[in-house]
């Protein structure tokens, strides 16, 4: 489907629970933050029929997020249930890792074709600051253990101020004898976002070719995201930076997201358009609730307006209720 902007919209990012067993300094407080209840979130019935809807309106990429996605009990069915369905080509998902290594030759037989694992720094000190309570083997496990299983890997790391700089090129150099590409992701000022220093990416890039040497384009195309990938010599892997604050993809934007409560969300940065749950759970018979979608992804905002701080529909809550 075209939004009113000519952009083709083919990827949905799920959303299936607002819960996570980390604390990250960006996401959310120490303490975490006030959970849906049982009862907020869709049923893995209520995702499937979203998603067998979608389908024909050009959906065709999948990607389950959270919170962390792996604290949902059976999150396998669902992958289970979205490989079932005609038309979807491909099913990713985004894990801090913590849950993942013991579930990844599952998660591929289910019908997973990826995992991006959030890893921001290889300093094991660093790791357990911004984690507030994680340890940084099992990260790492999950990256030997999605290898294994045949799943396509990549790392997200969100690069802040406090993090050594060692950490960071270790990191990196995760990509040197493995085939996975390692993304620096520009820190967005959304929610507890707002209170961490980032660090800038052309600094970081600066560091890394100051270590590495200069880093070719990789021309290889490594999913449905706005990464750009480069190569340094003798590297396997590949390189990415998001720079989705100073560099803003937003007339490329082929993406919807659908949180864990049933929101449909057009852009990260403006409030959500559309109470799916709403329409699920009041009768809404498939023609209306594939009505709505249309209107609803006709409607996506031109950019996400990070710098305009008086944007009229500003999204308020923090990234884990979003969905990333």
């Amino acid at each position: 489907m075209l939004d009113a902007q000519g952009r083709h919209i083919h990827y949905l990012r799920l959303s299936i629970t607002d819960r996570c067993n980390l604390r990250c300094v960006y996401c959310m407080p120490e303490n975490g933050i006030p959970v849906f209840t049982h009862g907020d979130i869709l049923r893995y019935e209520e995702y499937l029929r979203l998603c067998r809807l979608l389908v024909p309106l050009g959906i065709d990429s999948v990607r389950l997020t959270g919170g962390e996605p792996t604290v949902r009990q059976n999150w396998l069915d669902l992958i289970r249930g979205l490989k079932d369905i005609p038309g979807i080509h491909r099913i990713a998902m985004t894990s801090n890792g913590v849950l993942f290594a013991g579930n990844a030759d599952a998660a591929k037989e289910a019908g997973l074709d990826a995992v991006n694992l959030s890893l921001d720094t290889l300093d094991a000190e660093d790791y357990r600051t911004i984690t507030r309570m994680g340890h940084l083997q099992n990260p790492m496990d999950a990256v030997q253990a999605s290898l294994d299983a045949g799943l396509q890997v990549k790392i997200n790391a969100v690069p802040v101020r406090s993090l050594k700089k060692q950490g960071l090129l270790d990191l990196a150099g995760l990509a040197r004898d493995r085939d996975i590409c390692v993304r620096f992701i520009e820190l967005m000022p959304l929610g507890f976002g707002r209170t961490v220093r980032p660090l800038p990416l052309p600094e970081l890039r600066q560091w890394l070719e100051e270590a590495f040497g200069p880093m070719e384009k990789d021309p290889q195309p490594h999913g449905d995201g706005p990464a750009e990938y480069f190569r340094p010599a003798g590297f396997r892997g590949s390189i990415g930076f998001i720079a989705a604050v100073s560099h803003a993809f937003c007339d490329n934007c082929n993406r919807i997201r659908l949180t864990a409560d049933g929101q449909l969300k057009l852009c990260l940065n403006h409030a959500s358009d559309l109470d799916l749950r709403e329409l699920l759970r009041n009768g809404a018979d498939d023609r209306q609730i594939t009505e709505a979608l249309k209107d609803a992804i006709a409607r996506k905002p031109r950019e996400h307006e990070f710098a305009n701080h008086a944007i009229q529909d500003p999204e308020k809550r923090a990234m884990s209720a979003i969905g990333g």
